[in-house]
């Protein structure tokens, strides 16, 4: 399985990188927690993302990746 993740805004600010590939997570609750291993500090970014799951909008941690899955990390966003 080979996840295509790419990050926006504050996730990309608090990442330090616009994009990754990962091999080995099973659900976004496994990805949330590979970044965080990664990037303490953006957990709390991450708390408020909401993701893009094959351009599905989703907040649900426990949602399932399927292999080849792309992924958009998406914070709030401010604007009107």
């Amino acid at each position: 399985m080979s996840v295509q993740v790419r990050y926006f805004a504050a996730a990309k600010a608090a990442l330090g990188r616009g994009q990754d590939v990962f091999d080995d997570v099973a659900d976004l609750a496994a990805l949330e927690a590979r970044l965080v291993l990664s990037a303490p500090d953006a957990a709390v970014v991450l708390a408020r993302c909401s993701y893009l799951v094959n351009g599905v909008s989703t907040t649900d941690r426990a949602t399932v990746l399927s292999p080849e899955a792309a992924i958009d990390v998406l914070p709030p966003f401010a604007g009107g």
